[in-house]
């Protein structure tokens, strides 16, 4: 099942999503929300679910509303967790080749913003950057009653609501020059992140798991030339183990989501910058538009905007060592 929210003219509604000869329809829930499914647990959001498309409400055509994002995450964990990305990026950050064993030990993650999630079809504002990149990721939307704490990966499995699409945007040249202080990355990430255009629950997704991987087609492309391919079968760990280790010493929460990290073949520039030896396809600017598409899930797409300056902030003052 199809679920996540839109705007009816500017009416907020949340429901579920249908094909009908090759036309989608926006179903309104009745008596549910989608944050109310997640934190059900699938097996019961899935009855509830029968339940409403029984009762089939009366649907909107897609093109007639505008999707907002399927969900708003409680928290927003971003792992980085294909190998093929991993070389090319060191690559093009210090001519290195490899990557440090330490990356095979842990699906190693960071948090990112969930306030400027952004949906398919907006504009997506970024600041000044000479090096404005995209991230081909999926997205899990983690499931459950209750939070979650310890999971072992069977259960770090059976905690897979469902799945979306999340582009993680990125300013390469901030995200480089603040993780010299061996921190973040910040700035070069949490100005954007697009999240939809719905949530696929996991049950669909069955036919094409094995192991705990999920044998599904990503590419993307921009301005309608293709960039990149990969199947997010190719990521390091089955996806319940990370969700495992995110919830070690820690809880994870129903309705937190954790990107997979970006895809390998190209699912980022910087990835194609290592490999080529230098910035080439160029870096994203204002006016490109970039379609990314996940079999089973569906498309996202989003225009780059006009760059906004922030206000100015001073450099740290220098020998400040006063007595307390």
């Amino acid at each position: 099942m199809k679920i996540g929210r839109w705007f009816d003219g500017e009416n907020p509604v949340e429901g579920w999503f249908s094909e009908v000869g090759g036309e989608w329809f926006a179903h309104p829930f009745s008596n549910t929300s989608v944050m109310e499914l997640i934190e059900s647990g699938l097996p019961k959001a899935l009855a509830t679910l029968a339940v409403e498309t029984a009762s089939r409400s009366a649907g909107v055509p897609l093109s007639s509303v505008r999707l907002r994002t399927p969900f708003d995450p409680k928290s927003v964990r971003d792992a980085v967790a294909f190998e093929q990305h991993v070389e090319g990026v060191v690559k093009s950050v210090d001519n290195s080749s490899g990557v440090v064993p330490q990356w095979y030990e842990y699906p190693t993650f960071y948090f990112t913003n969930p306030h400027t999630l952004i949906p398919t079809g907006s504009v997506m504002t970024p600041p000044p950057s000479e090096k404005l990149d995209f991230e081909l990721e999926a997205g899990i939307v983690v499931g459950g009653i209750g939070d979650l704490s310890n999971l072992t990966p069977e259960q770090g499995d059976s905690a897979i609501f469902g799945l979306t699409m999340f582009n993680d945007w990125s300013a390469r040249d901030i995200q480089g020059r603040e993780m010299l202080v061996r921190l973040g990355p910040a700035k070069g990430k949490d100005f954007a992140s697009t999240l939809g255009p719905w949530i696929v629950t996991a049950d669909e997704f069955e036919s094409k798991k094995r192991d705990g991987f999920f044998y599904i087609k990503m590419q993307v492309e921009v301005n309608g030339q293709l960039i990149g391919q990969d199947s997010l079968a190719n990521i390091g760990w089955p996806l319940g183990e990370i969700i495992a280790y995110a919830s070690r010493n820690s809880i994870v929460k129903p309705g937190d989501l954790i990107g997979t990290g970006t895809s390998g073949g190209g699912g980022c520039l910087a990835e194609l910058w290592g490999r080529n030896g230098e910035m080439t396809p160029p870096p994203l600017k204002t006016g490109d538009v970039v379609t990314m598409t996940i079999e089973g899930i569906g498309t996202i797409q989003n225009t780059v905007g006009k760059p906004v300056q922030g206000p100015d902030i001073s450099s740290a003052r220098l020998g400040r060592r006063a007595k307390v």
